[in-house]
Parts: C-alpha cells; sequence; structure tokens
C-alpha cells in the first residue's frame, strides 16, 4: 500500500530506505532520511551511497557528498540535487524513473535508463544515457512507458535550460 498523505509517512528525520529498481531488480539500496512528504512530493537526504569515487567527467561523486533526492507519486522522475560535503553545490543529477511508490519506511524508484545533469552554475545541461534507454527495449515493451519517459526528460531538460529546478524543488 502506498503512502499518500504527509501523516503517513513519518516525521521529518524518520529513517527511508530508497531502493532503486532496474530490470525488475534492485540496482542500488541506501538510507537516508525522510526530509518531507506532502502527499505528492516525498524528498530524502542521503550520503554517496557509491563505493568510493564516481567520476562522469563532467561531475564526481565522492564519499561526504550530501544528495537531497525529490520523488513525486505523480511525475515520471526524481532530481537529486548534489553537495560536497562543505555544502558547496555540486549540481543536481535527474533520473528517469516510474512514479514513486512508499510504503512504510522503503521508497521504490523504477530507473528508466534516461537521465540529466545540471551543473550549479547551469552552463553544463547534457542529457545521459539514451542509448541505454534504446537498447532497452522499452519502447517495444511498453510504448506509452517510453513516451512518458521521453516527455519526462524534455520536461526536465527545458527547465534546466530555462533557469534551473527552484520553482519545481521550492
Amino acid at each position: 500500500m502506498s503512502v499518500n498523505s504527509a501523516d503517513a509517512a513519518g516525521p521529518a528525520g524518520a529513517p527511508v530506505t530508497v531502493v532503486l529498481v532496474k530490470g525488475g531488480r534492485t540496482k542500488l539500496s541506501y538510507p537516508g532520511e525522510l526530509v518531507a512528504d506532502d502527499g505528492t512530493r516525498i524528498a530524502v537526504r542521503a550520503l554517496w551511497a557509491g563505493a568510493g569515487v564516481r567520476d562522469f567527467g563532467f561531475v564526481r561523486f565522492e564519499p561526504g557528498d550530501v544528495f537531497t533526492e525529490y520523488y513525486w507519486r505523480d511525475r515520471w522522475y526524481s532530481v537529486k540535487e548534489v553537495r560536497d560535503g562543505g555544502g558547496r553545490l555540486k549540481g543536481w543529477y535527474c533520473d528517469i524513473t516510474r512514479p514513486a511508490e512508499f510504503s512504510g519506511t522503503e521508497l521504490v524508484a523504477e530507473d528508466l535508463d534516461l537521465d540529466l545533469w545540471r551543473s550549479a552554475d547551469g552552463t553544463d545541461v547534457r542529457r545521459l544515457d539514451e542509448d541505454e534507454f534504446a537498447e532497452s527495449g522499452l519502447a517495444e515493451r511498453d510504448p506509452e512507458a517510453a513516451a512518458r519517459a521521453v516527455a519526462a526528460l524534455d520536461e526536465l531538460e527545458t527547465l534546466a535550460l530555462e533557469g534551473g529546478f527552484t520553482a519545481l524543488l521550492g
């Protein structure tokens, strides 16, 4: 049963396990804490969950980085604000996902392969993993989901290019 109200989700600071699913299997699971849940949007704070440093070439995620992650029950994406351990904003990493499900203390999002990055200064906005998305076969298996995923990526790219995510995350 999915949680649909902020009261049912627990108080800010409550422990949450974020589960990212890909292809029907758990891709990654990590602890976080609930920041807010208004019944539609869920915000979670978590430390970088990867092993060591992950250098994408345009950004490095490393131990000590803090992710404030925003998930929606009615949108096909999540947005992760990334800051280093000293609080300096690195940028936003966005995953195209099916709408999130939040039950008990577990938040589950299904990764649909498409991603978007926006640097802190807004000079670098890039679509990622479009080749993986094409190879996933989602367009053949579930054309409606594939169309929603592409529309979500387009929406995020427009927001990123038009000044960022302030209105979306504020």
